[in-house]
């Protein structure tokens, strides 16, 4: 297995196209890196990245901050110059997607010939403006970090620069100008190399946390003081866990539901198109890693409202154990989390896939679903089917999402070796990995070189 594997990469030096492309795509996504490492001009990076680690050990790594220094591959915690990441463009992206669904006019370009040039062209600007607005309060935040939520504990001083407004318009420009230039390099990742670049872009990040987990681990099973360590069996356990999860995850990511569609003899002018048959394949988690970022972000406040309702005034003292009650870990948190999966599941879904217009587009082509009248009863059948299947992916999506907090909670396993367990990192990793090895296949194929299989394709993740 090994053998085949490391051959075909091999024969992806010998397509002299695709070596292009992966040498292009790594000597961006090392730019990349670079933008997440070298600190901002007049601040203590050093500092932040040490209390930023103490507080992914203490557990407290699912809190908006760390998922937050997450995705920007760990430029956020150094104060670096990609400490935005490329967050800004992901959120214009979901906003333009959003606002799509329900205004007529966003809906009606996105179909018409040049209109999504005309909707990226949308989600740059309104990119610039989110880096401007993000790019100010981080570096207000900077100036005074005991006033961000779960920095309380923080003692030090982080702005080293004189005059303060300076320090602020050189940081937001700096933040802006870092987080345009990572969407330019994705975007030609994406044109000129191999996979999805803003995408690969995340993974990386993700990636590059690697080398402290592995330390963590080798702590957990080393502990300096010789006393404590884990097991030979708590390590078997781990590895097994591993593989189960990653097989779980892929096999979910695969998952899809083909729907059978026929397609009637029709003229289209002086031609006759000839009938035939065909699937429409219904993903099972349509929503992606969406629904655990929307619901991490909002179960990051209630916590910390009612600890400072609770704190403030004395009438409503009771708050705080109803805070304790609902904090991170316990179980009224995984409850509300997996419900919270649950609900952005369907919600997403509901915004990305039109069933109605499905059936339109079905109708007025001459398709249809044996068996099924065209029309609102393939409206009504189709909603009802991914309603199912949406069913299945928002409790698998669940079960990962909560999996690095019982790992942490029942096996005190340290939190930033149980977040690649589940969550968002081993959603992205694999999602990212398995469309890159589907391009990489494709480029082999049509080279008359085997793929990575000796049976089967990587399939589409679409």
């Amino acid at each position: 297995m090994f053998q085949k594997i490391l051959s075909t990469l091999a024969n992806c030096f010998r397509v002299p196209e695709l070596k292009s492309r992966i040498l292009f795509t790594l000597g961006i996504l090392a730019v990349c890196r670079i933008a997440a490492i070298v600190p901002l001009p007049g601040l203590d990076g050093g500092a932040l990245t040490a209390f930023l680690r103490d507080v992914q050990r203490s557990g407290d790594g699912n809190s908006l901050v760390s998922m937050y220094s997450l995705f920007t591959g760990g430029a956020l915690e150094r104060c670096a110059l990609g400490a935005l990441g490329i967050m800004p463009y992901i959120s214009a992206t979901i906003i333009i997607q959003l606002l799509g669904a329900v205004v007529p006019s966003l809906s009606k370009l996105s179909r018409e010939e040049g209109g999504r040039m005309k909707i990226v062209q949308y989600s740059r600007y309104l990119t610039i403006l989110l880096c401007l607005g993000q790019g100010f309060a981080m570096t207000v935040g900077w100036e005074n970090p005991q006033n961000i939520p779960g920095f309380s504990s923080f003692q030090g001083r982080l702005v080293i620069m004189e005059p303060i407004w300076w320090y602020r318009v050189q940081t937001v420009l700096l933040l802006t100008a870092a987080t345009m230039l990572l969407v330019w390099l994705g975007e030609q990742i994406t044109e000129r190399g191999i996979g999805n670049g803003i995408s690969l872009i995340i993974t990386v990040g993700i990636l590059a946390r690697m080398p402290s987990t592995a330390k963590s681990v080798y702590m957990l099973f080393f502990p300096p003081s010789g006393e404590g360590g884990k097991t030979i069996f708590h390590a078997i356990a781990l590895i097994l866990l591993m593989m189960a999860v990653v097989a779980a995850v892929i096999a979910v990511t695969q998952a899809q539901r083909k729907i059978p569609v026929q397609y009637a003899q029709r003229s289209v002018g002086r031609k006759v198109v000839p009938g035939g048959s065909s699937f429409m394949p219904l993903r099972v988690n349509a929503a992606g890693v969406m629904p655990i970022i929307f619901a991490q972000a909002i179960l990051m406040f209630p916590e910390k409202l009612l600890l400072s309702l609770g704190g403030r005034f004395s009438a409503l003292a009771f708050l705080k154990p109803l805070a304790g009650a609902i904090g991170h870990g316990t179980p009224a948190y995984l409850l509300m989390e997996a419900g919270m999966i649950i609900f952005f599941s369907y919600f997403w879904v509901a915004t990305i896939f039109n069933e109605i217009q499905i059936a339109d587009d079905l109708k007025k082509y001459g398709g249809y679903i044996p068996g099924v009248r065209p029309g609102q009863a393939t409206s009504d059948f189709l909603h009802w089917t991914m309603s199912r299947i949406t069913l299945a992916g928002a409790v698998f999506l669940a079960a990962i999402a909560v999996l690095p907090i019982i790992l942490y909670r029942a096996m005190n396993v340290p939190f930033d070796v149980a977040s690649f367990f589940g969550g968002t990192s081993i959603l992205i990793t694999v999602g990212v990995l398995l469309d890159t090895l589907r391009q990489l296949e494709s480029f082999l194929l049509m080279r008359h070189y085997d793929g990575f299989l000796k049976k089967g394709r990587v399939r589409g993740r679409f």
